[in-house]
């Protein structure tokens, strides 16, 4: 009986000691708080834990979360990484664009002048819009890309298939750059057909600039209608 009295005297005083000890020094619920905020605000994942012993006391322990961590690095790489594409593709398409201008100036502007013959018939803006194409097509090409571009059963392309691989900006802008290269060559083709046959062109290669198959389309009517009436006055004299 006597034991068991001092032993509940003995948790008695122990009790006293800790609510003594809790009102002393009281839980820092606040303090941790605010000290886990911080940490988070910094945008690193930390996660922080209490703990309380006899000899020392409440006392808090912070440790790194490092998956959480880790997924915030790869979103961020993984955001740089977009924003990068995003970037380039938008300086593929204002540099391309720009290009070709200034070759569409001299054929409408000065059509049989020395400086025009001699621009058109250099291949260095083929070669620079084929060396873009090809690096933007490169930085758009996924595992998919031939899934997507023959869809169908019949190894045929499909417009929904199209339209999916055309959201990305680095494909489209792959695309622009492609018909750029080839409105171009048309242009070039249409330009050198009139001063072969001394035909007026500088509308069609205006066409050929945004509507490249109505430039050429509006080229083969043009020169059959001044073939005609050439031959009409032939006949006449």
């Amino acid at each position: 009986m006597a034991f068991s009295f001092c032993l509940s005297h003995h948790q008695l005083a122990l009790k006293i000691n800790l609510l003594t000890s809790v009102a002393k020094h009281p839980t820092p619920a606040f303090a941790l708080k605010a000290v886990n905020n911080e940490l988070y605000g910094l945008g690193i994942g930390y996660s922080l834990r209490t703990e309380w012993s006899f000899a020392g006391g409440s006392r808090a322990i912070v440790r790194p979360n490092l998956g959480r961590s880790d997924m915030r690095q790869k979103n961020l790489r993984l955001r740089a990484s977009w924003l990068a594409s995003s970037q380039l593709a938008g300086d593929a398409f204002t540099l391309g664009t720009a290009a070709v201008l200034p070759f569409y100036t001299l054929m409408v502007a000065a059509p049989k002048a020395d400086l025009t013959r001699k621009c058109m018939r250099s291949s260095i803006p083929y070669v620079v819009l084929g060396v873009l194409y090809t690096y933007l097509l490169y930085l758009s090409w996924t595992p998919d890309t031939i899934r997507l571009m023959f869809s169908s059963k019949y190894w045929l392309p499909e417009l929904p298939g199209i339209a999916k691989m055309f959201s990305k900006e680095t494909t489209l802008a792959s695309a622009w750059i492609h018909l750029l290269a080839v409105d171009l060559y048309a242009a070039r083709q249409v330009y050198q057909d009139g001063l072969d046959n001394d035909i007026e062109t500088r509308h069609s290669v205006s066409l050929c600039l945004l509507f490249c198959p109505i430039g050429i389309l509006i080229h083969a009517i043009t020169k059959a209608l001044i073939t005609t009436s050439r031959g009409s006055k032939t006949e006449i004299h």
